[in-house]
């Protein structure tokens, strides 16, 4: 604790006016310009030195340092602009905590954050979070800022959180201190303005109207505010753009800034948007903002891709729905931390001891906090214009969606069904918001920061509001289909479609079933040259390998659901069950046959796919999304169609595609069968492969099959355990188990998370027709990305399928790896195995160009 001892500041004067500084202070200068700040800080530093102490130098501001390097004196040097808030304020507490209790600091004028930030409130959480920390390790801080340079809120902020706050004002060959606040001591003259006289040696009160007068004189010359202090610096900023814009002037720096202030710092992306966003863009987008800060990759890729298509394709662009969408500025997540004082813990979790631990703690108090008052009538304003429509709050984080870094489905979106009161509707909305921030702290996005060497960098949680697509039939709200789009199809499962055309992975309802691996379903696979060959064997298959649920918003329970497609397809419109179904003549004949003929459906969105305009447009879509990325990307959408068969296509989301290339051919010789683990024709994703296989982690399909539904989520646990300890150490690791790995669903395969595999190199996902669990070629789901964009190779082992072997019996030559881990879990014996083959020789190898793999032994 703070032991209050007194402090000299080096001038005897001042000393005696607050009572002297004592440990445990921060002091704030208020004041017109540097030179007023040196005045105290010299003899400051001049009096530690003589003392034998030392003064630690933060230098971060563009301004002239305020002192030099000699014995006595630390510089550490900072990149506010560079690093961004959160990574800015890591850095400065890890110099106070290194240089402990007791120690003597001055800061550079933090009026130069408000320009590195652009917001006042940015400058004001720093103080707020570095002032406490400083006063618990009983140190004494120098700070210095502008005078009318800052809002009203944000002075008030740092003068409820520092010790010492002085205004500090000078003219015609006087200068003046006038104490606004000393915590914790009172004197009968000390918040009287002083005149400073002999160099700082008295300090006189001003008591006698004369003085007072040249005071209050120069006091209100410099009084006057130059800007309106009432508005964040963000604020004015976009002020001053409205203004210039409305005079006719458009300038390519302003523009620049604007777009830095909203758009971030990735230099590819904002080269994009710098080519096609004008001034009144950005303030279109201002208008919808609730904070300040960038609006995150998510909300950045939407506009972005919308805008493309705005300027350079006029006949989709007649077809593409007009959106609506709001964005929560990235500012408010840091500054709902700091207002709910979890700033500490916060900084605890970028540690490296505490970066899953304390994010854990961080996680469980996210979901219970409170938002600032002008925040939540902020959302209130918003919720007012969307009225009952639905809309979704989607994770827009600052390091989503860029190139290399999807975080596909790292973060969390919620549904707001909105068919509730104006309070309930808050309500639920501010749950949405906190369930989103939440996810920041979930141990698959922390596990994938860390493997792209994110971790150190700002993670800010934008997010991105959007009116659900879609209309209402009965008591569901859905559109008519929805998908996702790639611009590169990785996966090619017949020789005549080219990977250059681009794919959809199309759903009826929501895109939920798209985008996630999901129970017993299939969504619709379309091959853009090609967009009615399906990649199934028969027609049997047509039916089994479609959608049979359709995730939809329900507005009596005000959820969003899972429905049979029996039960959705009764409350549609024949014209549009036309349109996405198909009859199931097979399970037709088989219930007329026994008396009891009904209709059977399955969905694979049929007349959809076959319309040519639709297909050309997605087709012309992606080729110029890609054309201006000059990269592969994909993106997110629904289509709704009329009674007519007119439709409008929605963009919800862009962003670059990760692909790997397909590289050189891979010569794979012949081996004998008794020494191949498996071979297959087809059915791969992640390009080509040819490296040796260091573990095996095998789950055996039939002991799978009839474990119990808690071992089966055991075994994900125990998979999660191996990863990490065999992963970290460089090595490859091959997987192999039953149907859909990472599914929510452990009857279709083994749910892990992202977490528990993210080291494995190889995954196999094998049939069992004992069982009914099959693999589900995932192509455009988030799961797919995560393959990708770590290099996983993706195989699956189609039982009895022709050119397809698997003799998981090989393995039991090997040694047994990680024994420890799977004995102490106790599972039932054979269902989970891994071995060491390291010495054997295990190597898997796929060619792209013959579409043929083989993992043996070489």
């Amino acid at each position: 604790m703070p032991s209050f001892e007194r402090v000299r500041s080096g001038l005897p004067g001042f000393d005696a006016i607050v009572d002297s500084i004592r440990m445990g202070d921060n002091v704030v200068w208020q004041l017109a310009d540097l030179e007023e700040y040196l005045f105290f800080v010299e003899p400051f530093v001049a009096q530690r030195l003589a003392e034998g102490r030392t003064v630690n130098y933060m230098r971060f501001a563009d301004h002239p340092p305020l002192l030099t390097e000699r014995p006595g004196v630390k510089i550490w040097p900072f990149d506010p602009p560079e690093e961004g808030f959160e990574s800015f304020t890591v850095k400065v507490h890890e110099v106070i905590s290194r240089e402990g209790g007791d120690a003597f600091y001055v800061f550079d004028c933090l009026s130069d954050l408000q320009t590195a930030w652009a917001s006042d409130l940015m400058m004001g959480n720093f103080f707020q979070v570095t002032c406490p920390y400083l006063f618990e390790l009983n140190t004494v801080a120098f700070f210095a800022i502008l005078r009318n340079f800052h809002s009203f809120e944000t002075i008030a902020r740092i003068r409820d959180t520092t010790q010492l706050l002085l205004d500090v004002f000078s003219g015609d060959g006087a200068r003046f201190v006038h104490p606004l606040k000393v915590w914790n001591r009172y004197g009968q003259s000390m918040f009287l303005p002083h005149r400073i006289l002999n160099a700082g040696a008295e300090m006189r009160p001003l008591t006698d109207s004369v003085e007072a007068g040249q005071f209050y004189t120069i006091m209100h010359r410099q009084g006057v505010n130059p800007v309106d202090c009432s508005l964040d610096n963000w604020d004015r900023i976009f002020l001053q753009a409205r203004q210039e814009l409305a005079a006719g002037r458009d300038s390519a720096g302003r523009r620049e800034q604007l777009c830095t202030m909203l758009i971030g710092r990735d230099a590819r992306i904002r080269s994009l948007v710098m080519s096609q966003f004008t001034i009144a863009d950005f303030l279109q987008i201002k208008e919808r903002m609730i904070g300040s800060g960038a609006i995150g990759g998510k909300a950045v890729g939407v506009l972005l891709a919308r805008k493309i298509i705005e300027n350079n394709l006029p006949e989709q662009r007649g077809r593409i729905e007009p959106h609506d969408s709001f964005y929560i500025g990235a500012d408010v997540f840091y500054s709902f931390l700091v207002a709910n004082g979890w700033w500490k813990l916060r900084l605890e979790q970028r540690t490296e001891q505490g970066f899953f631990s304390a994010a854990g703690k961080l996680r469980e108090k996210i979901v219970t906090g409170s938002f600032a008052a002008g925040i939540r009538e902020q959302f209130r304003r918003m919720l007012d214009y969307f009225g009952q429509s639905p809309i979704i709050v989607r994770s827009s984080s600052l390091l989503e969606d860029g190139f290399g870094n999807a975080f596909a489905g790292k973060y969390e979106s919620v549904f707001c069904v909105n068919a509730a009161s104006p309070d309930q509707r808050l309500e639920l909305f501010e749950a949405a918001v906190r369930r989103v921030y939440a996810s920041a702290m979930d141990d698959s996005a922390l596990a994938y920061r860390r493997q792209r060497r994110l971790d150190k960098q700002d993670e800010q949680m934008a997010i991105l509001v959007q009116r659900v697509s879609g209309s209402g039939y009965g008591d569901f709200f859905l559109p008519c289909a929805a998908g996702v789009g790639y611009s590169y199809n990785s996966y090619v499962w017949h020789d005549s479609i080219d990977p250059d055309s681009g794919m959809l992975r199309l759903v009826a309802g929501l895109g939920t079933r798209a985008v996630d691996r999901t129970e017993s379903d299939y969504p619709r696979i379309v091959s853009l040259d090609a967009p009615e060959r399906m990649p199934v064997a028969g027609d049997d298959d047509r039916a089994r390998f479609s959608q049979k649920y359709l995730d939809v918003l329900d507005l009596r329970s005000n959820a969003l659901v899972s429905k049979p497609l029996a039960a959705v397809a009764a409350a549609l419109p024949d014209w549009l069950k036309t349109l996405l179904f198909e009859h199931d003549t097979a399970a037709e004949a088989f219930y007329r046959d026994a008396g009891n003929w009904r209709e059977v459906f399955f969905c694979n969105c049929g007349k959809i796919v076959a319309n040519p305009v639709f297909i050309q447009d997605m087709s012309m879509i992606l080729k110029t999304l890609q054309d201006f990325y000059r990269y592969p990307v994909d993106i997110e959408f629904t289509a709704n169609f009329s009674r007519d068969n007119h439709f409008v296509i929605n963009l919800l989301q862009c962003r670059p595609l990760q692909i790997r290339g397909q590289g050189a051919a891979v010569a794979i010789p012949a081996v004998a069968a008794e020494k191949t683990l498996f071979a297959l024709q087809g059915n791969t994703m992640g390009g080509g492969a040819d490296f040796r296989i260091d573990y095996v982690i095998n789950v055996d399909c039939a002991a799978y099959y009839e474990a119990e539904i808690g071992v089966k989520y055991q075994v994900a646990r125990v998979i999660g355990e191996v990863n990490r300890r065999l992963g970290g150490t460089g090595s490859r690791l091959l997987l192999l188990g039953p149907g859909r790995w990472g599914t929510s669903s452990p009857e279709l395969g083994v749910p892990v998370s992202f977490a528990e595999i993210s080291n494995v190199a190889a995954i196999g996902e094998v049939s069992y027709d004992g069982g009914h669990i099959m693999p589900e070629l995932s192509f455009g789901s988030h799961f797919f990305q995560d393959l990708v964009e770590n290099a996983m190779f993706y195989a699956a082992i189609f039982e009895n399928q022709p050119g397809c072997s698997f003799r998981p019996a090989l393995l039991a030559a090997f040694p047994a790896a990680a024994a420890e881990v799977v004995s102490k879990a106790k599972l039932p014996p054979g269902l989970l195995t891994v071995r060491d083959t390291r010495k054997s020789g295990l190597q898997l190898k796929s060619d792209i160009l013959t579409r043929r793999t083989v993992c043996a032994l070489f």
